[in-house]
């Protein structure tokens, strides 16, 4: 049986309900399930039925599409969404996603100010982690901006690589927002790289969320790479649909951003090895009707050698069966050619 030409990770692709703000929770199934998301991530925020586990069981059976990921409601709007105490937020985080079947909780590392909670901030994500089979993948943030003034409002830190998780959340918007390198980033990460969330960037003070295509950072070469290394975690496009003037203008950006996704997150399959790929063989020459005169003049030897024959190479840039040149012609036209692929003259009995 011949090997697929590309290779697709099992990874999901979802759709952040943020995506859809100002429009509901609710929307956001719609539109996800009316595109082909093959899930959708629950930002817990203000709207009542994002905090409503019976509620978001009936969207999800109503239009038949999965919540694969729960984020906890960790955002300077949401302090007093579900609790004001941080733990609690994050064991109701995790109830909701035991009984919506999701199988990531997604959480931001805490705010400066508050002290205790960062404190034993991962310790504690490692205990819970212990009690669950859900998996709570801590996300990158990034330092705050003003002018050229920096403040740094996440403890332990804004990058979380810097310290010991068990899963990751790797989020392309808050690298570019932080001015870090996406890529080492995930190659810190490495197999506790647990989730994405996809957006671009160009580097601005804000949080920009773009479709991905529409910046700098490498969300091609990101999927690309969770393609190759078999990556089974979830892949969410969070982006920001604010400025859309309509909800048809909405749902284009969410058309593409998924059409982005799916074509990238794929990766060749294993290239064949040296011995089994074959290159056009060139035609054999046509042997003499007669033994050809010899030579005038001695002209050195004429056991042909390695170098006197052809050995081109395939290349992925010639399409299959196009004939390649050689680098030397092995014609028997050319005079060099004939000396080396002269024949002795027989013998007469």
């Amino acid at each position: 049986m011949a090997e697929p030409v590309v290779r697709i990770p099992d990874a999901k692709v979802a759709l952040s309900t943020a995506s859809v703000y100002p429009e509901s929770t609710a929307t956001a199934f719609e539109i996800a399930a009316r595109l082909g998301y093959d899930g959708v991530e629950v930002m817990v925020w203000n709207d009542p039925v994002s905090q409503d586990i019976d509620a978001l069981r009936r969207l999800s059976d109503h239009h038949r599409i999965p919540i694969l990921a729960v984020h906890a409601p960790c955002l300077l709007i949401t302090q007093r969404v579900w609790s004001t105490d941080p733990w609690t937020k994050l064991q109701r985080a995790r109830a909701a996603a035991e009984k919506l079947g999701a199988s990531t909780v997604v959480v931001h590392p805490p705010f400066r100010w508050q002290r205790q909670y960062a404190r034993d901030f991962v310790t504690g994500i490692w205990r819970m982690a212990d009690e669950t089979d859900v998996r709570f993948a801590v996300e990158n943030m990034y330092p705050w901006r003003y002018r050229d003034r920096e403040m740094l409002a996440y403890a332990p830190d804004w990058d979380v690589t810097k310290d010991d998780y068990r899963h990751f959340t790797i989020d392309l918007s808050h690298a570019s927002t932080a001015r870090a390198d996406a890529m080492q980033m995930v190659d810190r990460m490495a197999d506790r790289l647990g989730h994405v969330h996809l957006a671009d960037g160009n580097g601005s003070a804000k949080d920009e969320h773009l479709v991905p295509g529409r910046g700098s950072q490498p969300c091609a070469e990101l999927l690309e790479r969770l393609a190759l290394t078999g990556f089974d975690g979830h892949v969410v496009i969070e982006v920001n649909t604010r400025r859309a003037m309509s909800g048809a203008e909405r749902e284009a950006d969410l058309a593409e951003a998924l059409a982005f996704t799916r074509l990238h997150l794929a990766s060749p399959s294993s290239p064949a090895s040296p011995a089994t790929v074959s290159s056009p063989a060139a035609p054999a020459a046509a042997p003499p009707s007669k033994p050809p005169a010899p030579p005038s003049k001695p002209s050195g030897s004429s056991t042909p050698t390695a170098s006197s024959a052809s050995t081109g190479s395939a290349s992925s840039d010639v399409p299959s069966g196009a004939a390649m040149p050689s680098s030397r012609s092995s014609s028997p036209s050319s005079p060099k050619s004939r000396a080396a692929f002269r024949r002795p003259k027989a013998r007469r009995r």
